[in-house]
């Protein structure tokens, strides 16, 4: 009973810590960059496990986010709910690494009160929707930690044990496969606190030297198991954007990043402030100052550190650098640093609750202050209400009017087709000189043949989208031509053709 009761504790606040995730997710609408990768875990799900035809963005997310989207398809169809179950899973695996590397080497109370600091630092910012957009929502960096974390955590427990080394590489390699940011981030972290742990030993034969050769040769092996993947079938890939800006555009860059880190913690409150957000931009301010306290003390003591609590240093300032100097900084782009929240969350987790709490009834007001500090944000955000976007009434109405096959752009197309559960194939075009093409990333090339499908609509945006000038119905018309019949629906045009519009489409363009 000492071990089944803890156990049952622990199992049951992961289910409640699900259904909450579960709810503040589906409190935001389930947009493109999330219902495409819905789309390729259905089609995985079937038989295309290599995703044949698919040209995917330069993170394909398909060692973890896809997999757990195919999960919940698998028992709950092709539908909305599925990719909100899929991300909050994601969200899910994320804080059960943190607070694992937040609790080694603690025991009884304090590892109850540093997962509880875990999971409030990692649900302050869920209040703010622009935190639930980049955290769970659409597959997105956030849900490659995973493997950052669980690279750490290894390293950290077993640091000398042979299997050690052979199994960083393996989950090393497998991150790598699904995203780049583990190249960018697990990698250097790991090769330069072993590196510099061999330097300040002053030996080499050491397991540090074996967890480094591991790291490295992960890299490697990424590379070819993709170059493997391609050969036979598997989807293509756009570049990813990994140039250095010009060094005089490194101080805005600077600031934005800044404004990125408010973000990511929650700070930043809406321009129509409440008393809600005002007190959940408080909150996130003291996460933060919780997280760089954190960080300070690790680097204060920095020879005594732990593996892990190094490790979290070094990627965060790896993240935080490389984001400044790349061309990815604007004030959107909060994702591409999404790994310094929860490596901040553990690092504050050591840092204000010590890994054994001696007396009693401390212990239990600890454990209470940190459950409290989680259960808060938590229910402030799960709260917001169910988001019904206009893809649910465009989904409604094409299927009354017996419409199954159409084009749109972006940011329209793939939620319709998620919404009707596949019965009403919306595909996503784009505008370029003066000819509408396939989409060029996140599609499936078959899509847009005109020999398998008959696109008999279009969805035009309403006057007020952004960006709209590609996507009216005035534009369309010019392209395609009158149209038979002209319907409004949630603020949109539907635009009904006679011929099938894919003869007219044109390869994705570049």
């Amino acid at each position: 009973m000492r071990r089944v009761a803890p156990a049952a504790g622990w199992a049951v606040g992961g289910l409640v810590l699900f259904a909450a995730l579960l709810r503040i997710s589906l409190g935001s609408p389930t947009i493109a960059d999330g219902a495409n990768p819905a789309l390729q875990a259905w089609d995985m799900l079937h038989g295309q496990v290599l995703l044949h035809g698919w040209i995917i963005a330069d993170a394909n997310y398909y060692t973890l986010e896809l997999p757990l989207y195919a999960i919940s398809e698998a028992a709950l169809g092709l539908q909305d709910l599925a990719a909100h179950v899929g991300s909050a899973l994601t969200y899910l695996i994320i804080a059960a690494c943190a607070a694992a590397v937040a609790c080694t080497r603690s025991r009884g109370a304090a590892v109850a009160a540093r997962s509880g600091v875990v999971i409030a630092i990692l649900a302050a910012p869920l209040v703010m929707r622009a935190g639930v957009a980049v955290l769970v929502e659409e597959p997105d960096h956030i849900g490659t930690v995973a493997f950052l974390l669980g690279a750490f955590l290894l390293i950290d427990r077993a640091p000398g044990r042979r299997f050690t080394a052979p199994l960083l590489g393996v989950i090393l390699w497998i991150g790598q496969v699904g995203d780049d940011t583990v190249l960018y981030l697990a990698v250097p972290a790991i090769l330069l606190v072993a590196g510099y742990r061999n330097l300040a030993a002053r030996k080499f034969r050491t397991s540090e030297t074996a967890i480094g050769v591991a790291a490295a040769a992960s890299v490697p092996l990424a590379m070819l198991t993709r170059a493997v993947m391609r050969h036979f079938g598997a989807y293509a890939t756009v570049p990813a954007p990994t140039r250095i800006s010009p060094v005089g555009q490194w101080p805005q860059h600077l600031v934005v990043t800044l404004h990125a880190i408010l973000t990511l913690f929650g700070v930043q409150a809406p321009a129509r402030a409440t008393a809600l957000s005002a007190a959940a931009a408080a909150f996130g301010l003291a996460c933060l100052m919780a997280a760089a306290f954190g960080f300070a003390k690790v680097v204060r003591r920095w020879r005594s550190a732990g593996w892990a609590e190094q490790l979290l240093c070094v990627t965060i300032v790896v993240n935080l650098a490389t984001y400044v100097i790349s061309t990815l900084p604007n004030l959107h782009n909060s994702r591409e640093i999404a790994a310094v929240l929860p490596c901040g969350a553990v690092l504050a987790a050591r840092a204000l609750v010590p890994s054994r709490i001696g007396r009693r009834a401390c212990a239990r007001a600890v454990v209470a202050i940190a459950a409290l500090a989680a259960l808060l944000p938590l229910a402030a955000a799960a709260v917001r209400p169910p988001a019904v976007p206009p893809s649910v009434s465009l989904a409604a109405w094409l299927k009354a009017h017996g419409l199954r096959c159409g084009l749109a752009g972006y940011w329209d197309a793939s939620p319709v087709t998620l919404e009707s559960r596949g019965q009403v194939q919306v595909r996503a075009v784009t505008r370029k000189a003066g000819a509408y093409h396939a989409y060029n990333w996140e599609t499936d090339l078959g899509w847009y043949n005109p020999s398998r499908y008959d696109a008999t609509f279009v969805i035009a945006d309403p006057p007020d989208a952004w960006p709209t000038e590609d996507y009216t119905a005035a534009q369309f018309e010019h392209y395609f031509g009158h149209p038979l019949a002209i319907h409004r629906v949630a603020g949109h045009k539907i635009l009904i053709y006679g011929a099938n519009l894919l003869d007219r489409v044109g390869p994705p363009a570049r």
